[in-house]
């Protein structure tokens, strides 16, 4: 499933498409949608956005008739191309939602979460509801806010390891960036809110912050840039300079030198350096 920075990464490319233009057509596979076609034919997309790993396409206000939203979540299998209007991808997905452009369009495949609804309804669907904090498209999230949620009676006492997978902790996080950002921070899954001292307070809170917009910004990297950089100039292929723990088992540690382990926590595998992050008493 694509992580926060991926979603925010495929907005961009939406907005770029078919963002500020009148939508020449749209499409819905959806029964219950296919009576909005019509009604969102012709007007302006006025909003792409992101929320944690949600879609969200705004259309302008037409006569009498308000704005509308599209909110879509990829979930396990959906996924957005973008192209030339008269030219769909070649593809055996079927096509669930597209915004046909002038020149260019946004097709979604594969996914089963589409709702139209008014933007001041947008919290009423239920993954909305429910996210937590959303550090690559709210500005203003600052550590601060973070804190907030170590400190609440909901996450203190949970395990790291499944809680940073919680979209209500924080929005946007994945399996990847779960292990680097608690390399990162230098925590074990296992440690929990609630056991945080001050300092490893900040480490986590920055680590959250720092590295879901490192991955927004340099397209899936989390590794330090300039040691990503420098295993580049070795010769080292996009998969083996991406991460710092994260599909990295066996391998040495960046700081210590020890091998990489991999676990399972929450159903999904982690990746953690047993020196640089200890496993508690």
């Amino acid at each position: 499933m694509p992580e926060g920075p991926e979603i925010r990464r495929m907005v961009d490319a939406i907005d770029t498409a078919v963002g500020g233009r009148e939508a020449r057509a749209v499409h819905f596979a959806f029964e219950r949608l296919k009576g909005f076609e019509s009604a969102l034919s012709g007007r302006r997309v006025i909003g792409v956005a992101a929320r944690g790993k949600a879609v969200l396409v705004t259309f302008a206000a037409r006569g009498d008739d308000g704005q509308w939203c599209v909110y879509s979540h990829n979930q396990l299998y959906g996924q957005w191309r973008v192209g030339h209007a008269d030219k769909p991808p070649a593809t055996t997905r079927q096509l669930r939602f597209a915004i046909i452009g002038a020149e260019r369009a946004a097709r979604l495949y594969s996914a089963s979460d589409i709702r139209l609804v008014r933007p001041d309804s947008l919290g009423e669907i239920p993954y909305l509801a429910r996210l937590g904090p959303d550090p690559l498209n709210d500005a203003a999230i600052d550590h601060a806010c973070l804190y907030r949620q170590f400190d609440d009676p909901r996450f203190r006492g949970r395990a790291l390891g499944g809680l940073l997978l919680d979209q209500a902790f924080v929005a946007g996080i994945g399996n990847y960036l779960r292990s680097e950002i608690l390399f990162e921070a230098a925590l074990h899954p296992l440690r929990k809110p609630r056991t945080l001292g001050a300092e490893e307070r900040t480490a986590l809170a920055a680590a959250i912050v720092c590295l879901i917009e490192r991955a927004y910004r340099l397209k899936g990297i989390t590794n330090d840039p300039e040691r990503a950089a420098e295993l580049k100039r070795q010769g080292q292929r996009f998969a083996q300079r991406r991460h710092m723990v994260f599909n990295r088992a066996g391998h040495a540690c960046y700081i210590c030198r020890t091998p990489i382990d991999r676990t399972t926590v929450a159903s999904r595998r982690l990746y953690l350096c047993p020196v640089c992050q200890p496993c508690p008493a």
